[in-house]
């Protein structure tokens, strides 16, 4: 099932599932607990992030090519790294290049989102897939020069600018995912075709990753797990590409969809 978050025109916020056919209705009750499909269509104003994470838990040099790329060691443990929840932007709003805490180095990174539904803690491989409510796709906005020159050794401050975390469009629950590590993803940079690789170069894959962040630790339902982006990002391009105001980008992860954000500059 494919699951959206949505406005109405009273301003009110909902849940809807999306059918093949592409009509969509309303879902009572808790996402997380017991819910229901009605018979209620759905009146979408505005389509939001298809979820609200109670954290953002984000993985770095996941791919093999991406950190070669990057001339980066292949990490012995994944690398872990965190957004804010108010980094989170809506499919379709813009990516906003800071400009009062001042970025020329802004990039892009498609990523698969992982959304856990069932409080996890000390998850084992064998079990750690069944925490998982479904997947969607996430662009890990990535201010370069305050990530690697001016972050304090540290990757949060160029991770986690308000719409550095684009969610979207629809959450794709497990029963049409069994095996996130099939799927292919791809970024696209004003129609050019930026990344376009496979989830099965994940140095660590999802289930692992799983097993790492619940180690000791409670993963609550609605934690968003971003699990690394492939090769082919801005900075490591020769010159390297960095998104500018105008620029449209596109991730795309198939079976799940693509979330198209434009990109503009902070007004100050």
């Amino acid at each position: 099932m494919r699951i959206i978050r949505y406005q109405d025109p009273q301003g009110g916020i909902h849940y809807a599932a999306q059918r093949p056919d592409g009509t969509e209705w309303q879902i009572t009750g808790d996402l997380f607990g017991a819910y229901q499909v009605t018979d209620r269509p759905a009146v979408v104003a505005k389509r939001l992030a298809p979820i609200a994470p109670a954290a953002i838990l984000c993985v770095g040099l996941n791919y093999r090519r991406h950190a070669e790329e990057g001339k980066a060691p292949i990490p012995q443990f994944p690398v872990l790294f965190m957004k804010t929840p108010s980094a989170v932007q809506n499919p379709d709003d813009p990516i906003v290049l800071p400009r009062h805490l001042h970025s020329d180095e802004v990039d892009y990174e498609c990523e698969l989102a992982v959304v856990i539904g069932r409080r996890c803690k000390n998850a084992t491989r064998e079990n750690a897939l069944s925490h998982v409510l479904g997947y969607t796709c996430a662009n890990d906005v990535s201010a370069r020069d305050w990530q690697i020159k001016n972050g304090g050794s540290q990757w949060s401050r160029g991770k986690t600018f308000d719409t550095f975390a684009p969610l979207g469009p629809c959450l794709v629950l497990t029963d049409e995912i069994p095996d996130p590590s099939v799927l292919k993803i791809r970024t696209h940079l004003n129609g050019a075709v930026m990344q376009d690789w496979r989830c099965d170069d994940m140095i660590f894959d999802v289930p692992s990753l799983i097993v790492f962040l619940s180690g000791s630790t409670t993963l609550l339902p609605g934690t968003v797990i971003l699990t690394g982006t492939p090769h082919g990002v801005g900075f490591a391009r020769k010159p390297p590409v960095f998104l500018q105001p105008g620029d449209q980008v596109t991730i795309e992860i198939d079976g799940i969809g693509r979330l198209s954000n434009p990109v503009v500059a902070e007004a100050v």
